[in-house]
């Protein structure tokens, strides 16, 4: 049974929902929920799910407890599903190719340190941006610059609202996160 680590700082809808595809799939898989927010809305899904969750602040991260924590679960895979802190580079070189990210962009656009959440949607909508869309890639030690495993586009209409954006994105990231999971764990 593979174990999948699951990095969340706030909502963890996304985690919610491969918990779900995998649980509708009958895909057996050890999850484990880590966030770096003890008021982060993922710590109540996780238990209404009955995954284990716990809290690993920035502090204990720069401390090297997330490494250890890491190491000590062993993970087939590392998911960043809304995890807001750059990912430790020594995690990055002891699971090369096995920690993914999903963005709420077509990167290379509005990719970086500070390009999150709404932060993105609002940059596509000021830039009249025509399309739009999610990108699951490879975590590397910096921001949003690891190889590209995946994309997909939604239309962006001259009267969207970043709010509309995120929308269509969400709906984007629920379609595809899921799958392209599964696919990298050979399921």
């Amino acid at each position: 049974m593979k174990n999948i680590v699951l990095m969340a700082s706030g909502s963890g809808s996304n985690a919610e929902n491969i918990i779900r595809f995998f649980n509708k799939n009958n895909i057996s898989c050890n999850f484990h929920i880590i966030t770096n927010k003890k008021d982060a809305f993922v710590l109540e899904r996780a238990k209404n799910l009955n995954v284990p969750a716990e809290v690993i602040s920035k502090k204990q991260n720069d401390e090297g407890v997330l490494f250890d924590r890491i190491k000590d679960i062993n993970p087939d895979l590392i998911v960043l599903a809304g995890y807001l802190l750059l990912f430790p580079a020594q995690i990055v070189k002891m699971f090369p190719n096995k920690i993914i990210n999903i963005h709420p962009a077509l990167l290379p656009k509005f990719g970086g340190k500070g390009m999150y959440g709404n932060f993105v949607h609002e940059a596509v909508v000021t830039n009249n941006e025509i399309e739009t869309g999610i990108t699951i890639h490879y975590v590397s030690e910096e921001y949003d610059e690891g190889a590209v495993i995946f994309q997909a586009k939604t239309d962006v209409t001259a009267t969207d609202t970043p709010l509309d954006v995120a929308a269509k994105v969400h709906e984007l990231e629920y379609e595809h996160f899921p799958k392209v999971i599964a696919k990298l764990l050979n399921y």
